[in-house]
Parts: C-alpha cells; structure tokens; sequence
C-alpha cells in the first residue's frame, strides 16, 4: 500500500485528529495538479449520516479536488457535525464548498398527494444551504437543531423495536449494535440495515447458513440471496423488507411524525442559511404541476432547488429515460424563470451512484450553465454570508442583481487558507468591500 493510499484510509477515521493530520500530510505529498472540470456535486452525503463508502467531509473533499470538481457541497440529514471540518478542508485543498442540511418534514398542503417521499402523502424531503456556522450552544438555533438529531433517534428506535419482534434471531440494540457505526452516534435507517446485516453474519457464520437465513425472511430465492451476499445489494433488498414501505418494520408517517415544513423554513431563515425546495423526478401527484409546487414553497420562504438529476437520465428502460428527462427539463425551466439557484448532487447514499454529475454529457449538457450558475450562487453566499455577514436571503435588490451578484462571487477561484485568514480579519465591511472589488476583477 503506497503512503497516499494509507493516508486515504486514515481520512475515514473517526477520531477527527487523525482525519486532519491525514489531509495535511496528503497535501504536502505534492501530488500534480488535478485536471479541472465543470462537474459539480453540492449533495454528498458523509459518513455524520450516511456514506455509502464510509467516507469523512475529509475524504470527500479531497475525492472532490482530486476530480477536479468546481465546486462541491456536503448535505448530511439533520446535523451539521462535518461543517467545520468541511469548511476547513476547502479552503486547505483550494476548493469551492458549501454545506447543507437536509431533513424529512409535512407539508399540509399536499397532505392528499405523494411528493418527494413515494407513498406517503404530505411528506416531502426538505434542505437548508448554505450553512457557514454551527449555531452557537444554548440558542434557539441549536435547540432546534437538537431537536432533529432526537427526532432522528426516537424514529430509529421505534423502528428497531418494530423490526425486533419478527426476526428474534438477529435482535439488535441500538446502543450495541447501530451507534458504533456512527462516528458521532447519529444513525440513519441505513445504519440500522447494516447492523441486521452485520448480526445474521455473526449469529449464522457461514455464508451458506447467512444466505438460507435471509432468503426466508426475505421471501427470495436462496441463489439470489446468496449472490448478494458481501454486496451493497444485500442491504438494499433487506431494507426493502424491513424497512420501507410495506416491509415489516414500516408504519405509515402521519402529520405528526415529522415536522411541519414552515417551523424548519424558519429555523434555516433563522440560521441565515437558505431554505431549498426538494425534488424527486416529476413523476409524483405533487410534482406533476411543478410550477405551483415551486411557488407553494417560494411562498412558504424558499429560495432555491435541489434536484438529483441522474434519477432522471440514467435510465436504461428509453421510454422511462423520456418522460424523466422531459420532466427534468421542466422543472430546470419553471426554477430558471423563478430566479432560483438549483443545486445538484448524487448524494453517494448508495452504492453504484456517479461521484460526480458530469455536466458534459449529452442529457446534462443542456443544463450545464443553469446548474453551474446555481453552485456559483450558493458558493458566493457561503463566502458573503461567512466573512462578511451578509446572507443570499438578506441581500438588498432585485432578483436578478442579487443572483448575478452572488454569482460573480463563487466565480471567483477557490478561497485558500490565506485568503480566509485575511478577510477574517478586517472585519465584516471592509470583507464586503474586498469580497465585492474581487468579484469586479474577477480574482483575489
């Protein structure tokens, strides 16, 4: 193993002090540049939630620059444990980042219809962007930011204790079992999937006894089970049958089982961070008018839109890939023609998924400009919001101006570490002044 290849490994510590030392000695290996490019992904999911690859903000930072990647965004579900670490890896490595939240909320108006959670009328999937501080202990910010992590917590509890009953072989304990998972004992339902996986292994040992325990529960052929086994496939046909909807463990949410999406609107309004619409592939009651969805949220205070476009292109069955790839293109036009910055991303939530959405690719392309403008947009507030105090949402103007603004600052080249320390230091307005001559010149 060479000394990068160790000190990659060492990136998904969980002990923070070893992720740093880890980046700093990979950077002063002084590799050759990387190729730049015109990819971005604002929505990687980390291992504070859940990274299909196990990896740290750390780690995926350093994938992003290595990939030459314009522009990256971490989004974990309901903490902002990795923002300080992500932060500060962006600007060591030269690396244009922002960092989201995302959570699952109701949303009463589309309390009859599907949206962005399939089956499960009025819930819809939600993010706050652009995130440049933890709040501060003690404040109402962080009250509520809490709250999410216990809401998160008490969900993954009742679930196990749903799972538990129907497969008393493999039991788990959340504390045992699903926390030591978790680098900052924030667990997801991934999480929990992976400690049934990791219990029938070491309750049944060998693979043949593992595969004939799995394909009972699972109501599957013994061959397939058996083929899946040591693979992210095994998980996913688990939570399937666990977990999601129709599955053993699984109970339909109600209003009550998640937040109303005005109370998180105002707490990322709160937070001086910007409210983003979700959106799954169009193909939802509650997305087929994706106009009036749009303005029902922009209604509510958001700002701006999250899509996950290879859930609409990278599609083998052609009449499936048409419809999607139709509904992609309308959604891009209703968003550009509201003014609102769109974030993109593959969430690396599961195996098999792209690191990057490849903007130079023959369905991407036509949204190229479009998407770079909404990394631009949400990288300039980052700065603007963190050095200077001023928000994307509190910015004084007309639309336009603000977004051409915003724009010409996360055009600008990465901040470095240098650049950080000495917009620091002058304080709020004269950051602003800087922050504002540089765009003009387009360089620091």
């Amino acid at each position: 193993m060479s000394s990068q290849q160790r000190l990659e490994q060492e990136l998904n510590s969980f002990d923070p002090e070893t992720r740093e030392s880890a980046l700093r000695r990979l950077v002063e290996l002084g590799l050759p540049e990387p190729e730049a490019t015109d990819n971005v992904n604002m929505h990687f999911h980390s291992f504070f939630s859940y990274n299909a690859e196990g990896l740290s903000p750390s780690h995926i930072a350093w994938k992003s620059f290595r990939g030459g990647l314009y522009a990256a965004g971490l989004c974990d579900f309901d903490v902002l444990d990795g923002l300080d670490e992500w932060l500060g890896a962006g600007e060591l490595l030269g690396l244009r980042a922002t960092v989201n939240l995302e959570t699952r909320v109701y949303l009463s108006e589309y309390r009859h219809v599907d949206i962005t959670s399939p089956g499960e009328p009025g819930v819809t999937y939600i993010m706050g962007a652009g995130f440049v501080r933890v709040p501060e202990a003690g404040s109402p910010q962080a009250e509520q930011l809490a709250a999410f992590r216990e809401g998160a917590r008490a969900r993954n509890i009742a679930l196990i204790e749903r799972i538990n009953p129907h497969i008393p072989d493999i039991a788990i304990d959340y504390a045992a079992d699903v926390l030591p998972l978790t680098p900052r004992q924030v667990a997801t339902e991934r999480h929990i999937i992976r400690a049934y996986v990791n219990k029938a292994q070491a309750v049944f040992g060998s693979d043949d006894a593992v595969a004939h325990y799995w394909a009972d529960i699972l109501e599957a052929d013994s061959a397939r089970v058996t083929a899946a086994i040591g693979s992210p496939k095994l998980e996913e046909m688990v939570r399937s049958r666990l977990a999601k909807r129709g599955g053993l463990g699984y109970v339909q949410p109600s209003e009550d089982t998640f937040p109303p999406a005005d109370e998180f609107i105002g707490w990322v309004q709160s937070c001086e961070a910007i409210p983003m619409i979700t959106w799954l592939d169009g193909t939802s009651g509650g997305e087929s008018d994706c106009r009036a969805m749009l303005e029902c949220m922009v209604g509510k205070g958001c700002a701006a839109l999250n899509i996950i476009p290879d859930r609409n292109w990278n599609i083998a069955d052609t009449d499936e890939k048409a419809v999607k790839v139709a509904n992609l293109a309308a959604i891009v036009a209703a968003a550009d023609d509201l003014g609102l910055p769109i974030n993109v991303g593959t969430e690396m939530n599961k195996a098999g998924l792209p690191f990057a959405d490849d903007l130079s690719g023959p369905v991407l392309s036509r949204f190229r400009e479009s998407f770079l403008r909404g990394a631009r947009i949400m990288v300039g507030h980052c700065i603007l919001s963190r050095y200077a105090g001023v928000s994307y949402l509190a910015y004084e103007g007309d639309l336009a101006s603000k977004n051409g603004f915003f724009e010409s600052v996360g055009a600008l080249p990465p901040l470095t570490r240098d650049v950080g320390r000495r917009l620091a230091d002058m304080g709020s307005e004269d950051a602003l002044a800087t922050i504002a001559d540089a765009a003009a010149r387009g360089g620091w």
